[in-house]
């Protein structure tokens, strides 16, 4: 857990018309994003991060899903190989959308009100800093370069739909989706009905990790 004085995100910014955006857009990519800021960050390649899964992929989309029984958006991952990565958000959870930037590093995420409030409000007088201090549940890192390479090569020596960090950020590479599933303690089934057993406040719906 980060302490209130370890901040490693240098830069925050913050996006709060994110859901709007998006639901008048219908669909943008974690790509097109970064090419509209007004910054120099190379994309090779993006890893989708929900809670310590972590699902690498050459882009990311923000989907507006108008159909369901509750106003919602989504993230798909294209992934690499034949897996699939997908989330779906309950929009009412009032959303921001941040860009985080640290010396060679930079990562989007998306933070509830819900979350910060229940999770973060006792340790952090706002939601900047503790997205400053890295407490966020989902994001996608974006990377370019050998660190990508990297990334690639990591999950493509594997047969399982994702690798994972702990909390101490070391990697951990199941080798097969059953070794996966062992480990985060769900299986796909139920990690898409439950959230993976996601408390309701993070406001995470639906979430598939699967390979084919």
């Amino acid at each position: 857990m980060s302490q209130p004085d370890d901040r490693p995100w240098k830069t925050v910014s913050r996006f709060p018309t994110f859901v709007d955006h998006l639901e008048d857009e219908g669909a943008f990519s974690v790509r097109e994003i970064v090419e509209n800021l007004d910054v120099d960050i190379p994309v090779d390649g993006v890893v989708y991060h929900d809670r310590g899964i972590r699902a690498p992929g050459y882009d990311a989309t923000f989907i507006h899903e108008p159909s369901r029984s509750r106003p919602a958006f989504s993230v798909e991952v294209d992934t690499i190989g034949p897996r699939n990565t997908w989330a779906v958000f309950d929009a009412q959870l009032g959303w921001d959308l941040y860009l985080l930037q640290a010396d060679g590093v930079a990562a989007l995420a998306w933070v509830s009100d819900e979350e910060y409030k229940t999770e973060e409000a006792t340790m952090f007088e706002t939601k900047h800093d503790a997205l400053a201090a890295g407490r966020f549940s989902f994001g996608v890192f974006l990377y370019a370069g050998s660190d990508w390479e990297e990334r690639v090569d990591r999950i493509e020596r594997t047969d399982a739909p994702a690798y994972l960090k702990r909390d101490d950020g070391t990697p951990v590479i199941p080798q097969s989706p059953s070794e996966f599933y062992d480990y985060i303690g769900s299986s796909a089934t139920e990690l898409r009905q439950s959230g993976g057993n996601a408390p309701p406040y993070l406001g995470i719906l639906e979430v598939e990790v699967t390979i084919d």
